[in-house]
């Protein structure tokens, strides 16, 4: 693994150690529509994670999970399961993530009908072959030291006819090569996006908040080492969205049936 793969997994583990107020329930840069149309419909208790449920409704757009096995690769804090349970009506959701602190924090904040959460490495999914009907991952696998292997691990868990879905951000000369590990282990590309505009866009508006945020949840000492984790505006990541020298892509891959 490399450092900065090594850094991002620091931080997971610090905001899971440190922070553990359960209002802080996403850590994905967001979603907003470039575009005008109509805004989804969240509860409004949900309202404050627009941007970043947008993020979940935008990578699961077109797939019918109601009534399946979802799982959540690196599920973080818990809120992208909890949402997809209360509002997707799967029969089940599992979130996992590599943090045991991430996980006990959504073993106490996080509610949902089907709606557990497991430690476990991405690398090594910890549940039988064809175990479920779709597999999410939301802005986790840089952090991953293979994705080859992940893919591989997605391939095997998900049932035959389901569906894989993903969303990260890459450098630019980067992006061939992660098109070519997500078709890696025989999952069928279905859609292929770049969300570039729609990220940055929820990042400049949803700045003001996470820097309030980060100002009033996170210690003092660890401000600015979390300014570049949250994206906020002046840090490399919005930067390099804004230069072309990053992209945030999204997908979808089918298991044949």
């Amino acid at each position: 693994m490399g450092l900065r793969q090594l850094a991002w997994r620091a931080c997971y583990e610090l905001l899971g150690a440190r922070v553990r107020r359960p209002e802080w329930a996403f850590m994905n840069y967001g979603y907003a529509p470039v575009a005008p149309g109509t805004p989804l419909a969240l509860d409004p208790a949900d309202e404050p994670d627009r941007f970043c449920i947008q993020l979940y409704a935008h990578v699961l757009d077109g797939v019918d999970v109601a009534g399946a096995d979802v799982l959540e690769v690196g599920s973080g804090r818990g809120g992208g399961a909890s949402w997809i349970s209360r509002s997707l009506r799967p029969a089940s959701t599992t979130g996992l993530d590599f943090a045991a602190s991430a996980v006990a924090l959504s073993r106490r904040d996080r509610t949902g009908p089907g709606l557990r959460f497991v430690q476990g490495d991405a690398q090594a999914l910890p549940f039988a072959d064809a175990s479920f009907d779709v597999v999410v991952n939301v802005e986790s696998s840089h952090c991953y030291a293979s994705m080859e292997a992940f893919v591989a691990e997605a391939d095997r868990v998900l049932r035959p006819g389901g569906v894989f879905v993903w969303a990260d951000l890459r450098g630019a000369d980067d992006v061939p090569t992660t098109r070519a590990q997500l078709a890696s282990s025989g999952l069928v590309p279905v859609a292929d996006r770049d969300i570039t505009a729609e990220v940055l866009q929820a990042l400049r508006l949803d700045d003001a908040r996470k820097t309030e945020l980060v100002r009033e949840w996170i210690p003092r000492p660890f401000q600015s080492a979390l300014r570049p984790f949250a994206g906020l505006e002046g840090t490399r990541n919005p930067e390099g969205f804004a230069a072309g020298t990053l992209r945030y892509l999204s997908g979808r891959l089918d298991k044949p049936a």
